[in-house]
């Protein structure tokens, strides 16, 4: 295949990924955007194949075939639950890449490859930053993973002077960057870099092990960042256009997205990047227990069901706790019977609901909920004071009144959905236990709030059997 066509599919593919980000930010088209994607990486993948020479396509296939077969394996086995713990791991992939490609362009450089003393130290540094990435890509994406999966604490691990290690790590991979690029022999220029490679995924470990369980959802999206601009550089180290469009697009979408999740929890953006910030990983914490003012007020899943017939107007609010029992299902042929019966139903999302950014947009998209009658934060928040009935499952942190009521609350200033603001809200939980935030919440002991305790997808299907 002639440079100029495979030139021509890099840019196609490249345009196909860009109209995939583009569908991806609504639940309408994201489907759509799904396609282009994949389109996309198809032409970019045969492309790749059909420039190389044919005594390299049994080597190619020996890595393409066994690597699809797992990931098809993989992915298909996954549940929605474990799908954030599973990007980590991917992004993992990427930063482990970033390296192996670094090592190897400066080990084996292109034979064709002639360059001047200018371009060669630019190629030098080119390699040393997409190796020093892509180790904090791939330690940072590993604890990540750990935390979600709960191999790995969720709390915070400070250690004293932890801004100072992290600089003092820093200075001495700049350090080693000048002795990598000023090198002239390879095996010194491979000893420097090591040392860097080992320095940084340090680096990545650190950081990530000093933010807490409430920022997690924060840590992967920016983990998806660091991967894309571990993608970028190894298209810099190979001089391939694609990825260093793909790994550009993937960085920037990558920290945006960050930001925005950052603002949703009213969290310093630099802040969270370098740690310190959040809690544990929630429990049976002191915290739930000491905050108790009151008792709380029980209700049945028959008077539920009673309440959401009764009522004009119901919001439903899930949260991770509904991912957990895979209570979507039920939950939307409840909503749809509630809408048969002429009541107005809406659900309410907040940014940072779940693991990932985006997570019950896709369970309930998975479930068939209309698109329509699910509605971000910002949007729906002036309705709560004209709700009859405000249905919270799985949520903890997102529907806390302490964001609002308590400056000295971990979450003090986050905005969260104002549910205690209509007429009656009723939590299903397991248990009084406190949220992924480790924090207690005073919505359940407020005078509006009944708790309807056990398992939520079980929960659902006794309200579903008592409203037929």
């Amino acid at each position: 295949m002639s440079e100029n066509l495979v030139t021509v599919a890099y840019i196609c593919a490249g345009a196909l990924f860009i109209l995939s980000l583009a569908g991806l930010s609504s639940p309408e088209t994201a489907r759509r955007g799904n396609l282009f994607g994949i389109v996309g990486m198809l032409i970019a993948l045969i492309a790749t194949a059909l420039s190389i020479e044919p005594s390299g396509y049994l080597p190619l296939m020996g890595a393409i075939v066994p690597a699809a077969v797992v990931g098809a394996f993989v992915a298909s086995r996954v549940k929605m639950t474990e799908m954030p713990q599973l990007v980590a791991m991917l992004h993992s992939f990427v930063g482990a890449a970033a390296v192996l490609v670094g090592f190897a362009t400066y080990i084996h450089p292109a034979e064709e490859q002639v360059l001047t003393h200018a371009e060669h130290v630019i190629h030098t540094i080119e390699i040393f930053v997409g190796v020093c990435i892509g180790s904090i890509t791939f330690t940072g994406s590993i604890i990540a993973g750990g935390k979600l999966h709960g191999k790995i604490s969720g709390s915070p691990i400070m250690l004293p002077g932890r801004h100072l290690i992290n600089l003092a790590m820093l200075a001495g991979t700049v350090l080693l960057g000048v002795l990598f690029a000023r090198s002239g022999d390879i095996s010194d220029g491979v000893l420097w870099l090591g040392i860097a490679t080992v320095i940084t995924g340090i680096i990545g470990i650190h950081l990530i092990v000093a933010i807490g369980g409430a920022d997690m959802p924060v840590v992967v999206s920016m983990l998806n960042s660091y991967s894309g601009w571990a993608a970028a550089a190894a298209g810099f180290m190979l001089a391939n256009d694609l990825l260093i469009i793909t790994g550009a697009l993937v960085g920037s979408s990558g920290a945006i997205l960050s930001y925005i999740m950052c603002k949703g929890m009213n969290r310093s953006f630099i802040s969270v990047i370098l740690g310190g910030f959040g809690t544990g990983d929630g429990g049976e914490g002191v915290g739930a227990v000491e905050r108790e003012q009151g008792d709380v007020v029980e209700i049945s899943a028959g008077e539920t069901a009673a309440k959401l017939k009764a009522a004009k107007k119901v919001i439903i609010v899930p949260g991770y706790g509904m991912a957990v029992a895979q209570a979507q299902h039920a939950l939307a042929e409840v909503t749809k019977m509630l809408r048969d019966g002429g009541v107005d139903v809406s659900f309410a999302i907040h940014p940072v609901a779940g693991r990932l950014p985006g997570h019950m947009n896709v369970l309930l998209a998975e479930a068939r909920v209309p698109y329509d009658i699910v509605h971000e934060m910002e949007d729906i928040n002036k309705e709560f004071p004209q709700t009859d009935v405000v249905l919270v499952i799985g949520a903890n942190d997102i529907v806390n009144p302490d964001a609002l009521d308590d400056p000295n609350s971990p979450i003090a200033g986050m905005p969260v959905l104002h549910v205690w603001e209509s007429t009656l809200v009723i939590v299903m939980k397991r248990s009084m236990a406190s949220g992924y935030a480790g924090i207690a919440n005073p919505l359940f002991f407020r005078e509006n709030t009944c708790m309807l305790f056990g398992d939520a997808k079980k929960a659902v299907e006794d309200i579903r059997a008592a409203m037929g």
